[in-house]
This record gives C-alpha cells, structure tokens and sequence, in this order.
C-alpha cells in the first residue's frame, strides 16, 4: 500500500524529484571526491613539503565543500518542497473521500479515527518522504561510491569492510523488526485516545450533570499511559539504534587504524592513503547508517499508509449514478415503493417494505416510538444511506439517478442533531445561501422564530458561535438551523426531529410561518410530540419498522391503535404535569 500510494502522489511532482536527484547526486559525487583529494594533499603536498601543491589543492577541496553545501541546502529546500505537497495532496485526497461518505462508511471509520488518519498518520508518511528525498541518492551513493572509492585506495584493508557492513545491518533489522507491531499498536492507541478525548469534550455537560468526572479522568488517564507506554518502547528501541551503529563505526575506525598502521610502517600504504580509505569506510557505513534511519520510518509510515488506503479505498455504499438524470418537472413530490433498509450484518431490517405517497406542497408527519426506523427513512430520501430494496422516487425520478448535487439541491435538511460551524451568526446562515442579503437572513430568522434572541445579542447577526454552537442553547441552535434550511430556498423540507428543543407556542407558531411562508413546498416532518404534526395533511405512523397506520389526525384516532395510543400517552402526561 506504501509503495502505490507513494508513485500515485509523488507521480504529479516529476518535476521535484528531478531537482532532489540531481542536487543530492552533485552533494554526494562531491562528498566522495574530498578524501581522494586529502589523500593527494597529504601524500604530494605535506609528506614533500610542496607548498605549492597544498594551496591548489586546498582550492580545489575549498570550491568543492562550498559546491557541496549549496547542492546540500538546495536539496533539503526541494525535499522539503516535496513531501509538503505530498502531504497537501494526501489531506486533499481524504477529505474529498470522507465529504462523499454515507452515515454508514461514518459509522465504520468513526470521526476520531479519520481526524487521525488526515493529521498523524499523513504526517508520517510525509516525514518519510521528507527523508527519502533527502537521502535517497546519497545514501546508496555514499555505501557504494565509498566501497569502490575505498577498494581503489586499498585493496588489503578492504576486508574490513566485508565485516562491519553486514554487523550494521544485521543489528539495524533486529531493530527494525521488532518496532513495526508497536507502531501499529501505536497508531491504535492514538485512535483510542483521540476517541475518548472527543467523547468528553462535545458530552462534557453530562459528565458533569452525573458528576462523572473522576471516572472520566481514569479512563482518558489510562488511554493516555498506554500511548506512552508503547511510545516510550518504541523510543527506546530507536535510541538503541544509534550508538549501536556508534559503536560498529568506532570498532571499524580503530581496525582501520590499527591494521593500517602497520601498512604504512612496512611502506605498503601511505599516510594520505589511510587516511582516505578511514574517511572513506566512515562514509560508508554513515550511508548505511542513513539508509538505516531512512528504513526505521518506513514501518511507521507503512502503517500509516494501509490506514489511509483504507480510507482512499473505502468502497462507496452510496454512489453517483454513470449517467445521471434530471427530471423535467421540479414539484417536490416523494414516492416510497416498498422501501427496505438493513444496516450490514443486522438479522431484522430497520425498514420493511415502506410504501407511501408525499404530496407536492403538502405536509407530511411520521411519528412512532423511539426506534421505530423514522429518521432512517427520511435519510433516504437525500441518500444519506441507500435502501437495501424498493425504490424512492423525487419528482418521478429514482433518487438513485440523481447527480447528487442535483438531488441536494432539491432539498433542505435540518437533521435531529442540528450543527453550527464556528464562526457567526450570518456565517453560519450563509451556509445555506452564499448571495444572501442581510435582509434574506432576518427574514429567514423571522420565520424560525430566532428574530427576538438574535436581536437581543450585542452584535446581532455578527454574533460569534463557538464549534458545535455550545455558546447557545438547543432550541436557538435548532432554529438557527431551520433558517438556515430556509434561505436555501429549496422544493422539500425535511424537518427530522427539528422542534424538539421548542416550547409548545414557539412549535405552534413556527409551523404556522411554515405553512403561510412555504405554501408550495412539501414539508416532512419528524416529530416526537402530537401537538407537532396534529394539522399535518397526512401522518405516516411507523412500528417496529413498517406502516401501522396513515391519514390525517382524526382518521388515526379512529383508525389506528398505535397512534391512539401515542395521543392518550402524552394527554396523560400532559394532564398529570
């Protein structure tokens, strides 16, 4: 999965990589010429006493470490370049993946999760990009340029070589070998905690409302310490690595040294000579070394890159149709032919066989206990997920057909959780019309009965609202949502649960600008309260999944059990409050 994401991203940036090779091929040709030159130096300037030949010389390696540290730095720059448009393009990627998410993939992945993976995990393979591209040429040229290079300097030392190359890379693999289960577990961990950690932040009035926080701190404490704890091994396993290789390159320098010395005293080997040749085993193994470090994010990266490809790779439970229709007519009829819904894996489905017939600019309600299926029904009209069987159709058009840009179009949502970005209070109602005026927006707010509050705050419509809208209350944050809904200006409204947070008399009055402001819209409405949907022009009742009973009020006192009971419930509630 690594490898394939890696050609997918790093393909577009051709251009990049060619800079970063040429630059780190120039840095490392550079870097194995200057002990050959040293060696010169030494042999034909110092040991002859060659003035002369030391100046030019020293030019030579002078012009060469500028020309060294400027590919150095140039390298780096393109490197850096590099991984952060790798980074750019990835993020990009995710993002537009999850905005095309049904509820179901939602559910499977969950929210913490995919923070995660669009923020920690894209950041490791981004930094193993950044060290690739830094040292993906003069790596392998420093381990193989200073074999050859050391072999044509000496040949009878070069035996030393055969001996610390593979003790490096035998004590590099152990190391390697054991850290990749811990960075997997790792990245589960991180999960875990960026979980619980949302949990606590967005349900923190109900840790406090049952004084739960001690709990809380024990749970996110205990989350907390496991992801040291496996952070902590995984350190010490890579600060293991690097006086390990230490040691390995001290132990060679000091063969060098010693076997060499003993060259040069029976007059085989010259002093610049070994001197090249120690500089020259010290790049090699610094490359192996290089190449070491470079194969210790590869594990972590490569977890992190099966995450994101699960992500990028997700299969689609809702997709855009191949070749998409458009309905002639726009009148916000809904038809539901037989409609089934079971989520995966499920023995009973939520929905079964689901046939009835929503208006143009009619009022439909559908009301039931608490699991009855409601809110899925209404989330297939806009496809938040698809129905397993049957068929439901927007203005005679199966909504499968849709572009689904065109079906949301048609369609104003205001779901059971309603959801505010930071931002203002006009910011956030923009979201449903770009273009609209100040004035669009107070009238907006004036059919959702949110006038009065709005204007009691000091800077109005400018007004900040904290992430989530926990800065108001749940039913200023429903209302808002509603005008929200209606500056879009769309064919169907679909209310799932939307009042919930209203009294009685802001319900009864919202409904009424409803009905006297949106005559020709088909309004569907979810509601948990009679008095809601009592004027409603037809009432959808569901049990356990299927039709109990459908008609307008009166019809369904007389008709249908279920529905009169739901009435006689909240009357004698009602009454005993």
């Amino acid at each position: 999965m690594l490898w394939s994401l890696l050609v997918r991203f790093l393909k577009p940036a051709w251009p990049l990589i060619l800079a970063v090779i040429i630059f780190q091929l120039a840095q490392s040709i550079t870097s194995l010429w200057l002990p050959t030159l040293n060696a010169d130096i030494i042999d034909n300037g110092v040991v002859t006493g060659d003035i002369g030949y030391i100046w030019r010389t020293g030019g030579i390696m002078l012009a060469l470490t500028l020309i060294q540290v400027a590919c150095a730095i140039a390298g780096v720059y393109f490197g850096s370049k590099l991984a952060m448009s790798v980074g750019r393009d990835l993020r990009a990627a995710i993002f537009d993946k999850v905005v095309n998410f049904s509820e179901r993939e939602m559910g499977q992945f969950g929210a913490p999760s995919l923070i995660t993976r669009n923020t920690n995990d894209v950041q490791q393979i981004q930094m193993l990009v950044q060290m690739t591209s830094t040292l993906m040429i003069s790596a392998p040229m420093l381990a193989i340029g200073g074999i050859i290079m050391a072999v044509r300097q000496d040949l009878g030392l070069s035996w030393l070589m055969v001996v610390s190359i593979p003790a490096l890379i035998i004590i590099v693999s152990l190391i390697i070998v054991r850290m990749v289960p811990m960075f997997q577990l790792m990245q589960k961990r991180i999960d875990r905690i960026n979980q619980i950690m949302r949990e606590q932040l967005t349900g923190i009035r109900v840790i406090r409302a049952f004084v739960r926080e001690d709990e809380e701190h024990e749970r996110f404490t205990t989350a907390s310490k496991n992801v040291a704890e496996i952070g902590l091994r995984t350190g010490n396993l890579m600060a293991l690595m690097f006086p390990a290789v230490m040691l390995v390159m001290n132990l060679s320098a000091v063969a060098v040294i010693w076997f060499g010395a003993f060259q040069v005293e029976s007059g085989e080997t010259q002093i610049g000579t070994l001197f090249a040749f120690l500089q020259y085993i010290m790049q090699i193994l610094m490359g192996v070394m290089m190449a070491a470090f470079m194969f210790v994010m590869v594990p972590r990266a490569a977890v992190s890159a099966d995450r994101v490809g699960e992500v990028l790779h997700a299969t689609l439970s809702v997709k855009a149709p191949e070749k998409p229709i458009t309905p002639a007519k726009s009148t916000g009829e809904i038809v539901f032919n037989k409609a089934t819904f079971a989520f995966p894996g499920a023995d009973e489905p939520v929905l079964n066989s689901v046939s009835f017939q929503v208006k143009p600019g009619s009022t439909t309600a559908i009301i039931g206990s608490t699991g009855a299926g409601k809110s899925t029904l209404i989330g297939l009209v806009p496809r938040l997920f698809d129905a397993t069987e049957g068929v439901i159709t927007v203005d005679g058009t199966n909504v499968r057909d849709f572009e689904p840009l065109e079906l949301w179009s048609r369609i104003g949502l205001v779901p059971q959780k309603s959801f505010l970005f930071s931002g203002t209070i006009a910011s956030n109602l923009r979201y449903g019309n770009e273009e609209a005026t100040d004035a669009q927006l107070w009238e907006a707010l004036a059919i959702a009965q949110a006038t009065d509050f709005v204007r009691e705050l000091p800077d109005g419509l400018d007004s900040e609202i904290a992430q989530g809208g926990t800065n108001v209350s749940g039913g200023q944050r429903q209302r808002l949502a509603i005008a929200r809904a209606l500056l879009k200006q769309p064919e169907i409204y679909i209310f799932d649960d939307s009042f919930s947070a209203l009294d009685v008399s802001t319900d009864a009055a919202l409904r009424r600008a409803l009905s006297t402001h949106l005559p020709n819209a088909t309004k569907l409405i979810v509601a948990q309260r009679v008095s809601t949907i009592r004027d409603a022009d037809q009432i959808v009742v569901l049990e356990n999944g299927e039709i109990a009973g459908i008609g307008n009020h009166e019809n369904l006192l007389k008709t249908c059990t279920t529905y009169k009971e739901i009435v006689d419930s909240q009357e004698t509630a009602q009454a005993q409050s």
